[in-house]
């Protein structure tokens, strides 16, 4: 069955192009999302989380090739073991360029997961620009399981909310996230 969301693309992409925020279903759980190259955009997204300003994001891209245009000095190894898993896994990049100052570590390195959401490798493929990612709730409180969960004043403070997906009632799991050291994945969560 063919699911038409267009009108959801749209929307997103007229959202990010004008620096604002959106609320979307990703192929773990729903996130607020913005350019990851907009300063600003991800300053919003830190006042509305109430997040600490230190901590990282993860960023979502469609493919292999996008991760080797922001991170440097990649074991390509890493591509054939993401081959492998069945979770959704984001990977701890050291040396990203060309991402807002805000999306990094302060060690200079990145978290970013090749998304394999039909949704949203189209929205990344059209925007054709890295997305934020990070869970739809208040810092410090619970992510989300499904659409329904996610607190009010997120929903308000969002420039768009996708439509797609928003019944779903199955929980939605957060990504495994690793770091890739000596030719060999760490787990960190």
């Amino acid at each position: 069955m063919m699911i038409d969301f267009t009108n959801d693309i749209e929307s997103c992409l007229q959202t990010l192009k004008s620096g604002g925020i959106i609320l979307y279903p990703t192929d773990t759980i729903w996130g607020i999302g913005c350019d990851a190259t907009n300063e600003a955009a991800i300053e919003k997204i830190i006042a509305l989380k109430k997040r600490p300003s230190e901590k990282s994001f993860v960023v979502l891209v469609a493919d292999e090739r996008t991760v080797l245009q922001h991170a440097t000095n990649i074991d390509l190894a890493v591509f054939d073991f993401l081959e492998t898993t069945e979770k959704p896994t984001t990977v701890i990049y050291e040396n990203a360029i060309g991402f807002a100052d805000t999306i990094l570590a302060s060690d200079g390195s990145v978290a970013i997961r090749i998304c394999n959401d039909e949704f949203c490798r189209h929205l990344i493929k059209r925007f054709q620009k890295p997305l934020v990612s990070t869970s739809a709730n208040i810092s410090g409180m619970a992510y989300p399981e499904i659409f329904n969960d996610i607190d009010a004043n997120i929903k308000q403070g969002v420039d768009y909310i996708v439509q797609y997906r928003q019944n779903e009632t199955r929980a939605a799991q957060a990504s495994s996230i690793i770091k890739w050291v000596d030719g060999k994945p760490v787990f960190i969560r």
